[in-house]
């Protein structure tokens, strides 16, 4: 199966998502806020709902596959653990000798519990009562509750981690210090794992050595006919969107990179939260967005070089259907009163995964915008989603899709 996203609606073949875990109870009142959740989540309640969600994928035929399986999978491989447990424990966190402690014992760990570890993290205790070692300046200045490896719930959310446009992956720099060593595990999947490593594909960011310059995979759609669509966001800057751009154009099969100049804002974090796709033309669009600024890049005269060119938000939607060659784009957006849109938005109403042209998987609890996606002939799976909702991210946000078929 070659891999492959040339669209944001093509016939989904398979996806990657992550089945909550034990880093969701390592979520609290006190840490949730610099974990980037808005509440604790009942992790069990959260299974269940993640559960029905991949079954509903699995039922239109997708193949389903799991982050923490395909990084325990990855870590049998020796080199892969080396590059891993090099990249997550680094003197210049731990110093030298808390280092060699946490590497001590990532290495007396099987793959599948050191891929539960780099997920879950561990605290002080935690590692001290399993090592029985705690003769370091880093360890002897934490608290015992302290986490000397951080949690990672939001790899719940796999798009933003990486994403496949065209024939090629970007495994993205992260912006939030709380997310950044998702990167170091996708690395080490997409470039060791056996169901990767002998596939040809393109790599279109630079990872963790991006750094300043962030990328997320929610502010990225590939819309079709060549043309890709990036939020210039909260999470994705405008240096991490004009070298992704380059990339795409210069080295694969973009034609042009459009970006949207969003507000600089947690409720709209990513593009997806407030519009994505639910056929070829028609987008499913938040009523308080409003008309975008977008800078559209193509290639410049010589190799490497890109020009850039400007329109006001009211150009937005033309922008879009100029980028997919029709003659105009189809708007949908929920009708109902401000109070409503904003709360369907914080629930991710416009968050929709499209399964093929008009069939999406969205949260059970946006009702209004469900019945309303019903009426306008898509056909609306829905999940639900009260538990998972509290990490604010949709159904879109928690697949990555890897292979879809052309339209």
């Amino acid at each position: 199966m070659a891999f492959r996203v040339a669209s944001e609606v093509g016939k989904l073949r398979q996806v990657i998502v992550h089945r909550p875990g034990r880093e969701m109870d390592r979520l609290t009142p006190s840490n949730k806020d610099e974990l980037l959740f808005d509440d604790v989540l009942w992790t069990q309640q959260a299974q269940v709902e993640h559960d029905a969600f991949s079954s509903s994928m699995r039922n239109e035929g997708v193949d389903v596959l799991y982050v923490q399986d395909l990084l325990a999978e990855t870590l049998e491989i020796s080199e892969a653990r080396h590059y891993v447990s090099d990249e997550t424990f680094e003197e210049r966190w731990y110093g030298v000798t808390g280092t060699q402690i946490m590497r001590e014992y990532a290495n007396s760990l099987t793959p599948a519990e050191l891929a539960e570890l780099l997920i879950a993290g561990i605290s002080k205790t935690e590692l001290v009562a399993l090592t029985g070692k705690e003769d370091s300046a880093y360890l002897a200045r934490a608290e015992n509750d302290f986490m000397v490896l951080r949690c990672l719930p939001n790899h719940l959310f796999t798009r933003d981690t990486s994403c496949w446009v065209f024939d090629g992956v970007s495994i993205n720099s992260m912006q939030k210090v709380a997310r950044q060593r998702e990167t170091i595990n996708f690395e080490a999947i997409y470039r060791w794992h056996p169901r990767f490593r002998n596939e040809e594909f393109k790599k279109w960011s630079g990872g963790m050595s991006d750094r300043a310059a962030t990328i997320e995979g929610g502010d990225v759609e590939v819309i079709g006919n060549g043309a890709v669509l990036v939020g210039i966001s909260e999470r994705t800057t405008s240096a991490g969107f004009e070298r992704l751009a380059r990339s795409l154009l210069w080295n694969g099969e973009a034609t042009r990179v459009i970006g949207l100049l969003m507000k600089q804002e947690r409720a709209q974090m990513h593009l997806d939260t407030v519009m994505t796709m639910v056929n070829e033309s028609t987008f499913l669009k938040y009523k308080h967005l409003g008309m975008l600024p977008s800078v559209t890049v193509t290639r410049g005269d010589r190799p490497g070089d890109i020009v850039v060119e400007t329109a006001p938000g009211e150009k937005m939607h033309d922008v879009l259907a100029h980028a997919l060659g029709i003659p105009e784009v189809r708007i949908l957006t929920t009708p109902e009163d401000d109070f409503a849109a904003e709360r369907g938005q914080w629930n991710d109403a416009c968050n929709v995964l499209a399964l093929e042209p008009n069939v999406v998987v969205a949260y059970d609890r946006n009702v209004e915008a469900n019945e309303y996606l019903e009426s306008e002939g898509v056909r609306v799976i829905a999940v639900p989603g009260a538990e998972l909702g509290r990490g604010r991210g949709g159904p879109r946000c928690m697949s990555c899709p890897t292979v879809r078929d052309e339209i």
